[in-house]
């Protein structure tokens, strides 16, 4: 048996735990800039507040009921690594999956007594750590995830917060039989609805179809997910993040600005962290678009809006070519005259890098190039990694770009920085 450990509303519930005013309160965390909200308390879900409302379009009544606040990474990314470490009293197999996502293996515990179990480790972790959780077990993971959703919202369930499904249980069962297919993990829409057309609507349905006949119509993942429904533990984390086609790193700035340096600035490092994503999962890039635009919502100022496709000499993984890629295609894209809200860039093009076959389009490289560029690359990693991303960056960002983050609702980060502890009077 497995178990899928899921942090409720993270974002608010770290939030929560060092300001317990904010509990019972409609409560929602803002993205990057404090644009949209990225994460909602229950209340603010009761309003009708959807995940991924612009902060701009919330109604007055809204705005005047609710605390948003801007997003604390680097609180919520340690009060995760808190969780992680008590869950690991409790079994040495964790699989971290998400930042508040994880599954935790069982393998010889006691079924019958796991129910009480999950009320221990819920309970520890409150304790520990403040953050709710909610718990669902199963005899694989797919399943995991689905007994979890049940410990979520299902009222049989939501008031312990923990849910066993055994593979052929008529809980299961009934459970499958509610589950719209789309909703099951591992099954993207487009599947979903090709599934719906070949009379295939929810989880029971995908369970009791022919593995054989899924995997010829889908892939050997959607095969995995019919075994998984049936109880076999059949699929590994990675077969659930698969490369990516393209990736893509934007953000709008923190205030507009017609001073071309800021969107330099803001380019490279987009173009480090696209770097960053690309070299962890093994692929490289044949070409970059690069993008930049005016705030559209601004009527009372010029508009303005394009892009451009910088295609590279080879494929790359390298932030020194990619960053001059994007610099070339700022230099094509720029207009003087405009107050600029947002730049960045969409890697195209990629293709594993592990036995790559040179192409005679390509501009070669030599052997010792590549090797040195490598081992440079594996050196940045690991340093920001080790200390921090940022450590290491393609030239000093200069103070008061218009492109920094606006955080102007963060609240302290308590764990991490020690001029921002908590104070006790």
């Amino acid at each position: 048996m497995m178990a899928l450990i899921d942090c409720n509303n993270f974002y608010v519930s770290c939030e929560r735990v060092f300001n317990p005013t904010l509990e019972g309160r409609p409560v929602g965390v803002l993205s990057n800039n404090d644009g949209c909200v990225v994460a909602r308390s229950n209340e603010l879900k009761a309003l009708g507040v959807e995940m991924g409302a612009a902060m701009h379009l919330l109604s007055p009544q809204i705005r005047r009921q609710a605390v948003l606040l801007s997003s604390n990474y680097a609180l919520y990314g340690d009060m995760s690594r808190r969780v992680t470490e008590v869950l690991g009293e409790f079994s040495p197999h964790v699989e971290v999956y998400s930042i508040d996502e994880s599954f935790v293996g069982f393998q010889g515990f006691d079924p019958d007594a796991l129910e009480q179990y999950g009320q221990t480790l819920r309970e520890t972790v409150k304790q520990w750590t403040g953050i709710p959780v909610s718990v669902g077990f199963a005899p694989s993971r797919v399943l995991a995830k689905v007994a979890n959703h049940a410990a979520k919202k299902h009222p049989a369930y939501r008031e312990q917060g923990v849910c066993k499904l055994m593979a052929d249980s008529k809980a299961t069962q009934a459970l499958l039989k509610q589950l719209p297919v789309m909703e099951l993990w591992g099954v993207a829409r487009r599947t979903g609805e090709r599934l719906r057309v070949m009379g295939i609507e929810t989880a029971w349905d995908l369970r009791e179809a022919d593995p054989k006949h899924i995997r010829r119509h889908f892939s050997v993942v959607q095969e995995r997910i019919v075994w998984e429904l049936r109880g076999q533990p059949v699929i590994q984390l990675d077969d659930m993040s698969e490369p990516k086609q393209q990736i893509m790193v934007s953000r709008s700035f923190g205030r507009l600005t017609g001073n071309p340096h800021d969107l330099r600035e803001a380019l490279r490092q987009h173009a480090a962290r696209s770097g960053e994503k690309l070299r962890k999962q093994g692929s490289v890039t044949s070409a970059v678009m690069v993008f930049i635009r005016t705030n559209p919502f601004r009527n009372d100022l010029p508009q303005y809006s394009n892009r451009v496709v910088i295609s590279l000499e080879r494929p790359t993984d390298d932030n020194r070519e990619i960053t001059a890629a994007a610099v070339q295609g700022l230099r094509r894209l720029w207009r003087k005259g405009y107050a600029y809200q947002k730049a960045g860039l969409m890697l195209l093009d990629l293709s594993p890098k592990a036995n790559r076959q040179l192409t005679l389009a390509e501009t070669p490289q030599t052997e010792a190039d590549a090797e040195r560029s490598e081992r440079l690359m594996t050196t940045v990693d690991k340093l920001n990694r080790e200390f921090g991303r940022g450590t290491i960056q393609m030239g000093l960002p200069r103070k008061g770009n218009a492109w920094a983050l606006r955080s102007e609702r963060r609240t302290p980060r308590y764990t991490t920085q020690w001029n921002e502890l908590l104070v006790v009077k």
